[in-house]
Parts: C-alpha cells; structure tokens; sequence
C-alpha cells in the first residue's frame, strides 16, 4: 500500500506503507486509508517530526561511539534515515501551513 498526501497548495508526497505509518505516527495521527491534517496542527507536527529526528541521529551516534569503545569498526549506516524520508512531508507541512490548507490522505 501507498500513502499519497494530497494538498491544494502542494504537490502529492507518496511514501510507502511502513514509512508513511511510521511518520503519521510519529505526528500522532492514526495511519488509517483516510485522514486529514488541519493547519492548526502542522506546527506541532513539524516539531514531532524534527525531535524524531534529532533523536534518532543521537541514536545513531551513541551507537557507533559504543562500537568504537569497544574498538571494532563503525559500520557504515544503510538504508535511507528518517531525515531523508521526512523531509518531503515536513517541507509540505510548512508550505501547507503558511497556505492554510490541510493535507488529506487517502480520499
């Protein structure tokens, strides 16, 4: 399954499911087929998902300074982050927000 989030003042920003859940999660929403954002929720949406962020990056680095300590080798991270997977959405959200304009998903 997809999630295509549509808005008016906005182009359609298409995750996959496991990203697309992880993301209305983090921003509190349910990741049902249907659902809206309001603009008055975008601002507590876009700090969600920017904490998100920062936390795992910290994540990220303890882990690697306790393989260091440990003296093995840092594996290098694979995979896209979550900074990268939200950045499209979190952009939408501010340009939504400025706009007044909700964002709708499955409709």
């Amino acid at each position: 399954m997809l999630y295509k989030f549509k808005s008016k003042a906005t182009g359609d920003v298409i995750m996959l499911q496991p990203n697309g859940e992880k993301v209305l999660s983090i921003i509190g929403k349910d990741s049902g087929a249907q659902g809206i954002i309001l603009p008055a929720q975008m601002k507590a949406a876009i700090d969600a998902l920017n904490a998100a962020v920062v936390q795992e990056e910290a994540d990220q680095k303890a882990a690697s300074a306790a393989v260091q300590a440990e003296g093995k080798v840092v594996p290098r991270l694979e995979g896209v982050s979550l900074r990268q997977r939200a950045h499209p959405f979190i952009e939408m959200l501010r340009t939504c927000d400025k706009a007044g304009q909700e964002i709708v998903w499955g409709v």
